[in-house]
């Protein structure tokens, strides 16, 4: 049994036990979150699509943690014009363990 779900502009294949990192999710950690936003469920023989979402489905998942990427560096420059800039970014994100998939 698997579904994809969409959570931050982003879409996720995820399957009961799997652990995902997902953009940053306004919970503590240790709690629980329900995402509604299904867009496709499979439990094996039946593959239901969602327009835009599959009704009723719903996926149950426990934050593990929440913490920053690694930092990435963006270099912009101009060439012949001494124009350069660096500038470093840490995504900030959650770590959430899939515990349940619904179809109902």
């Amino acid at each position: 049994m698997y579904a994809i779900i969409e959570t931050g502009g982003k879409q996720y294949r995820v399957a009961e036990g799997d652990v995902i990192a997902c953009d940053l999710i306004d919970r503590e950690v240790g709690t629980d979150v329900t995402f509604d936003s299904v867009v496709l469920a499979s439990d094996g023989t039946n593959v239901q699509v969602g327009r835009p979402a599959v009704a009723g489905a719903s996926v149950l998942g426990t934050v593990l943690r929440q913490a920053k990427a690694k930092k990435i560096l963006v270099f912009r420059y101009k060439p012949k014009k001494r124009v350069r800039k660096l500038n470093g970014h840490r995504q900030h994100f959650a770590q959430v363990k899939i515990t349940k998939i619904s179809l109902a």
